[in-house]
This record gives structure tokens, sequence and C-alpha cells, in this order.
């Protein structure tokens, strides 16, 4: 079963259990996987690969807004964004720790020869790539820019 079937399935799923927030957040999901198959260049498929990087936009959405309402003293908009990006983050892979994630990097600069800052953009890439769904970009810039520092 793809992601976007078990999404609808468990949105029913919420619907009988009567669970809001998950409903909510599942809809949001449902709502960009369809915008995504019907885009000029999915020809109405969507791949997991791709399903995944919707995933962690709009979990990363969630947490930047609940991080906005926190400042302005608005527990109850910011408790309800967590609960919603934590709903979200269930169907992302898991993610890697730190210290699985700078070993990786270890590694890529062993491949590439990285040795400086300079080569902070090749790191990068290959980083990205390689990590790309199981590590946040900035964890994983974060990551780079010690180990090359």
């Amino acid at each position: 079963m793809d992601l976007f079937e078990q999404v609808n399935n468990d949105i029913k799923a919420a619907m009988l259990a009567h669970e809001t927030v998950r409903l909510a957040a599942l809809r949001g999901v449902k709502k960009e996987f369809l915008e995504a198959k019907t885009s000029k260049n999915a020809n109405g498929e969507l791949t997991d690969e791709t399903a995944v990087k919707i995933l962690q936009k709009m979990v990363k959405q969630r947490k930047e807004s609940a991080a906005i309402f926190t400042e302005q003293n608005r527990a109850d908009l910011a408790e309800n964004e967590l609960a919603e990006a934590g709903f979200i983050e269930a169907y992302l892979p898991k993610q890697l720790t730190p210290e699985e994630i700078e070993a990786e990097v270890r590694k890529i600069m062993e491949q590439t020869g990285a040795s400086s800052m300079k080569d902070m953009g090749k790191v990068m890439g290959a980083a990205s790539k390689a990590l790309a769904g199981k590590a946040d970009g900035k964890v994983i810039s974060d990551i780079v820019k010690k180990l090359l520092a």
C-alpha cells in the first residue's frame, strides 16, 4: 500500500474515532498529495519519494508555525500545530540520530576528498542526496559545517 492509500484509510479511521486534530492533519496531507498528483509534471502519479518530500515540508511548516505561536503567547495554537506535525511525522521514514548523520557525512567527506569550507557545496550536495528523507537539511548543514571548520 502506498502512502496515498494509507492516508485515505487513516482518514476514515480518524473520522470513525472522532479525532478532529488528526483528521485535519490527514486531510491537509491528502490535499497536498492530490495537488502533486494533478500537477503538470506528475502524469497522475505520486511516487513515495515525492510524497516523503511533501510530508517533510508540511512537518517543517507546522513546527515553524508552532514556534511563531509560542513567541506570541498562543500556546493553544502552538499545541495544535505540534500535534498535527506529530501525526504527519508518523508517515515519514525513521529519522537518523545526529551521530548517525555525522558518520554518513564523514564517509561522504572521505569519498569527495573534502577538507575545508570551500568543499561545503560538494559535501552538502552528496549528503543531501544520500540522506534524503532520513534527516533534516538544517541538521545535515550544521554537521557539515562543524566537520569542515
